[in-house]
């Protein structure tokens, strides 16, 4: 099973670029976050004839996530990130695919910090802990996949002093990020790549691309109860240097079969 997670950053702007990655790479289930649109502009038709069922919710100009699987309908379980009712936007969406609850996170950008901004990624991050810890308590397969707005250690980001202060690197951010580690969730990629540096997104300014100034925000957390069928993750950076493409690159993993 191929799980995988892309910020697509507007979905009807990058359709083709994600179209294109499905066909080559045809993972099984995708994660997408920064949909950029409303529930009825959500491309339905179109991932439907690329082979994929999908759940979504939107969010006019900003957020969105949506989970597409082809191998079969996903199960919607819940459209939001418990722990705030008054929370509006669309940052979480969550579903059952073939045994594997999959959650889907477009975790908060926090900047300008310190700022109230910054103060709403800390308590987002706090409720992601608190469900995070329930799902492990309750001995569930899951995985938390998604743009987590984090570069969760120096290995994570190039080699600069020019993104110090920022909410991505933040050690409140860190420490968040590690919260979830200590809980027992597997970091993909990390747990298949010890000591090499992977980015998933590269900012469109100053020739980050070309010059691999990335960061590596986007991330797949297994949970105890699957960490023994996951047998490689990794990113498709050579979708990040498509015309037109969104400024991160999808992260997949594989599980073996239960």
């Amino acid at each position: 099973m191929k799980i995988a997670t892309f910020n697509i950053n507007n979905i009807n702007k990058r359709l083709p670029n994600l179209l294109e990655w499905l066909k080559s790479s045809r993972p099984d289930v995708v994660c997408l976050q920064e949909l950029k649109c409303t529930d009825d502009q959500f491309p339905e038709e179109a991932i439907r004839s690329a082979g994929y069922m999908a759940v979504w919710r939107g969010q006019r100009t900003w957020n969105g996530v949506a989970i597409l699987s082809r191998t079969g309908e996903p199960v919607l379980t819940n459209a939001a990130l418990p722990g705030d009712a008054g929370d509006k936007q669309a940052r979480y969406l969550e579903a059952a695919v073939n045994g594997v609850l999959i959650c889907c996170i477009y975790l908060p950008n926090g900047n300008p910090q310190p700022g109230p901004k910054f103060d709403y990624k800390l308590a987002w991050f706090a409720r992601l802990e608190s469900h995070a810890r329930m799902l492990i308590k309750a001995d569930i397969p899951a995985i938390l996949c998604g743009d987590f707005n984090v570069a969760p250690t120096s290995m994570d980001i190039y080699p600069t002093k020019s993104w110090d202060g920022d909410a991505l690197i933040h050690p409140e951010s860190r420490a968040r990020y590690a919260g979830l580690i200590d809980q027992g969730w597997s970091d993909a990629l990390r747990v298949t790549h010890r000591d090499l540096r992977i980015y998933t997104f590269w900012h469109y300014i100053r020739q980050r691309w070309e010059r691999d100034a990335g960061l590596r925000l986007d991330h797949l957390l297994v949970s105890p109860t699957l960490a023994g069928r996951l047998v490689e993750a990794g990113v498709d950076r050579e979708i990040r240097g498509q015309p037109k493409a969104s400024d991160h690159a999808p992260a997949w993993l594989f599980l073996r079969d239960n």
